[in-house]
């Protein structure tokens, strides 16, 4: 499986929802595109993540670890 990028993901994860939101989906798919939606959901989460990991990282060798966030 080719890697998507993340706005792919997330606008992926977005239309599962409207699937699932629509109501004509049978069971069987609605249980599918679900835990499709939550490993989707699982993997924009990593992925957040680490960017954040590495924004606090570059803050911090920057000498900005004490900038305020609001």
């Amino acid at each position: 499986m080719s890697k998507i990028s993340f706005e792919e993901k997330l606008e992926k994860l977005e239309n599962l929802v409207k699937d699932l939101e629509s109501g004509e989906k049978s069971l069987d798919e609605s249980v599918k595109l679900y835990n499709e939606g939550i490993n989707l959901a699982k993997e924009c989460h990593k992925e957040l993540k680490e960017a954040e990991e590495v924004i606090v990282k570059l803050m911090s060798d920057e000498g900005l670890e004490d900038f305020n966030q609001e």
